[in-house]
């Protein structure tokens, strides 16, 4: 689709950055877990990962460069519906439209490829930046969990928002058009 943004399946020797990128400052604060992930819990999650039919991983790149992950999970094909996750672990990677193109990818994969009828996902409240996003591709608020996890002995609210397949129908050309102005942005600024 472009350069700016592309998912590419978790390989093996993905394993020790994804790690670092759990762990890491720039990520950690806005996952659910609040410890230091340690190598066997990790090791674990991995394996666990590339065997559950429910889930799908991919390594988010840009220029060919590894910056994050994105995650279809909870698959329920029987009620027609996935959760879904994403993060940009290198911090100079956030600002570009990469998450822009990568939400318009996973969308595609979970409502039209698959076939689904809704997209869910669980945000932290003081996230804003991230679930506004997911507004600006019809995602609605469906609800605000008060005091759902806690964060370094803090509780925190968490945001719900949906995208159901007749809004992102109606959504769909608009976003793409977006997208588009980003790619033409960035072709500008590119050597």
């Amino acid at each position: 689709m472009n350069n700016i943004a592309a998912l590419r399946p978790i390989l093996d020797e993905d394993k020790d950055l994804i790690l670092k990128w759990r762990n890491s400052p720039d990520v950690a604060p806005y996952m659910y877990t609040d410890h230091q992930i340690s190598e066997p819990e990790h090791n674990q999650w991995f394996d666990s990962i590339r065997s559950d039919l429910r889930r799908e991983y991919w390594i988010i790149e840009s220029d060919s460069v590894p910056v994050g992950l994105a995650s279809l999970y909870a698959i329920d094909k029987d009620n027609s519906k996935c959760a879904w996750a994403f993060y940009l672990a290198d911090p100079s990677a956030r600002g570009k439209g990469i998450g822009t193109f990568v939400e318009f990818m996973i969308i595609e994969r979970a409502l039209n490829e698959m076939g689904l009828n809704k997209l869910w996902c669980e945000v932290l409240e003081t996230n804003e930046a991230v679930w506004k996003l997911h507004q600006t591709f019809g995602f609605e608020i469906e609800a605000r969990y008060r005091q759902h996890i806690f964060k370094q002995g803090a509780p925190l609210n968490v945001i719900g928002l949906a995208l159901l397949k007749s809004t992102w129908m109606e959504k769909r050309e608009e976003m793409r058009a977006r997208l588009d102005k980003i790619a033409n942005r960035h072709r500008r600024v590119s050597p």
